[in-house]
């Protein structure tokens, strides 16, 4: 299962910087979705005992949560708020793609310096994990757009969960769909701020609600 679980982290990349270098919405939260499912399938190449019923449930709960509620929920926000692209982030497109190049880069020197317990090799999880969390981080910081800077927090949320996977992956069922439920509250809560703002001001990005006088 090694061999699977190192493409699917691979795969875990493209997403990243498709978010980093796209400005149309549309092609972020296909991103969003395409890394939801593969998030979902990581769990069961994980595994190196045979794939019990508390993964297997873990990963459906994943693909469901991240791979179609999550994407679809941000897409009819997008509707609403009538909005199909960022305009004129902090950081341009091309800019971002560097940047996330020097993360990666960074990433897997950093987990040079951090192997797992019980291993002295550098781990790719870890590597992919900090990637992902520079990414929303990233996207958080520098996008105007408050659906993409929600991208940007599922990103981020996507990173802290490879790496937590790749330390404990035998956390108890009930902790980890604790987690994913509280995911789901967030962007829920997320999208319901994003209609309101787009019904009050009539756009949905957030540097111009620093123009706001009392």
């Amino acid at each position: 299962m090694t061999s699977w679980m190192d493409m699917i982290l691979v795969l875990l990349i493209l997403p990243g910087f498709v978010m980093l270098g796209s400005s149309r919405l549309q092609a972020c939260l296909g991103a969003l979705a395409l890394q939801g499912f593969l998030m979902g399938v990581l769990p069961l190449v994980s595994a190196e005992s045979p794939i019990t019923a508390r993964l297997a449930l873990l990963a459906a709960a994943t693909v469901a949560l991240k791979g179609v509620t999550l994407p679809k929920l941000l897409e009819k926000a997008m509707r609403r708020a009538e909005v199909r692209h960022e305009v004129e982030p902090f950081i341009g497109f091309g800019a971002s793609i560097l940047v996330g190049i020097a993360a990666l880069a960074g990433s897997f020197w950093v987990s040079t310096r951090l192997p797992l317990p019980g291993s002295t090799e550098p781990s790719l999880a870890v590597a992919i994990a900090l990637f992902n969390i520079f990414v929303g981080f990233t996207l958080l910081v520098t996008r105007k757009v408050a659906l993409n800077q929600v991208v940007g927090y599922l990103v981020l949320e996507s990173g802290i969960y490879i790496f937590g996977m790749s330390l404990a992956l035998e956390l108890p069922l009930m902790v980890e769909l604790g987690i994913l439920l509280d995911v789901f509250v967030a962007v829920f809560v997320m999208g319901i701020m994003i209609f309101h703002i787009s019904r009050a001001f009539d756009h949905i990005d957030t540097d111009r609600l620093s123009t706001l006088k009392e």
